[in-house]
């Protein structure tokens, strides 16, 4: 029996699946200041990095949106007020092509902002898909026969030159007793994407003792509102903690910081 297994990634500037296909597309994300009437040129470059197949590649557009986890949701171009797909221009025998093995191909992606934007939006976004048309034969880990096709996206941005401000605000920390998690709550209210670390702190009040959290990395939109739960590590013991979190997003005169008390039975 063989299987169609078609392998999509996103954010991830290079892919390769099982023994035999693979393609590499860089960078991962392009982004354009544009007012209105104006237009920006970003390039890709699309590699077939297998050994022994040609790859038929076409190029498509969608949108895209986080969700409150900071999960993406995918959705058909034009689909969402925030859309710039429409927007998009890329030459026609860049919209359809194919690699040999090891060859490379620059493709141009145009933004052409609309001379009057319709919205009061401070930015826009895009997807810019690039899809192995042929899929090829291969193996499972369990040995049975299989077809694979991949799929890579390019996350597009668009925003005008008006003054950047990136401004996160967070709106509630709490201890979840059933769950055993922090639950951290904060917003995106400033006008351009932000993208930033979380830096969990935990402080046994009894004890003295500090205990480690991996940090965590995030992204996020103008106006998204983002749900974060924030695991204890597995050997923390009872008693009453404080929780400090540190939310760095790049603006170099402002750290968001929030405190929780709370005690883990």
């Amino acid at each position: 029996m063989r299987v169609f297994l078609s392998i999509f990634c996103f954010l991830f500037p290079f892919l390769s699946v099982f023994s035999q296909t693979g393609i590499s597309v860089s960078p991962p994300r392009l982004y354009y200041e544009a007012d209105p009437g104006q237009s920006g040129v970003q390039k890709v470059m699309v590699s077939n990095v297998s050994t022994s197949h040609t790859m038929d590649l076409a190029v498509s557009l969608g949108d895209w949106k986080y969700d409150d986890k900071g999960e993406n949701l995918m959705f058909p171009a034009d689909s969402l007020p925030t859309s710039c797909a429409s927007w998009v221009t890329i030459k026609k025998e860049d919209t359809y092509f194919s690699l040999q093995p090891g060859q490379n191909k620059e493709i141009e992606v145009s933004i052409t902002t609309p001379n009057t934007l319709t919205d009061e939006r401070p930015v826009h976004t895009a997807m810019l898909y690039v899809t192995q048309m042929n899929p090829v034969n291969d193996v499972d880990s369990q040995g049975a026969n299989i077809k694979v096709s991949v799929r890579s996206g390019i996350k597009l941005f668009h925003r005008t030159n008006e003054s950047k401000n990136k401004k996160l605000e967070i709106e509630n920390l709490l201890f979840n007793k059933e769950t055993k998690l922090i639950e951290l709550y904060f917003k995106n209210k400033g006008n351009i994407w932000a993208d930033g670390i979380i830096y969990p702190e935990l402080f046994n009040t009894q004890n003295g003792k500090k205990v480690k959290i991996d940090h965590i990395i995030f992204y996020s939109m103008p106006g998204d509102n983002r749900e974060m739960t924030i695991k204890l590590p597995e050997n923390t013991t009872p008693g009453k903690y404080t929780a400090t979190i540190l939310i760095d997003y790049g603006d170099d005169n402002t750290i968001e910081m929030a405190e929780l008390s709370f005690t883990y039975e």
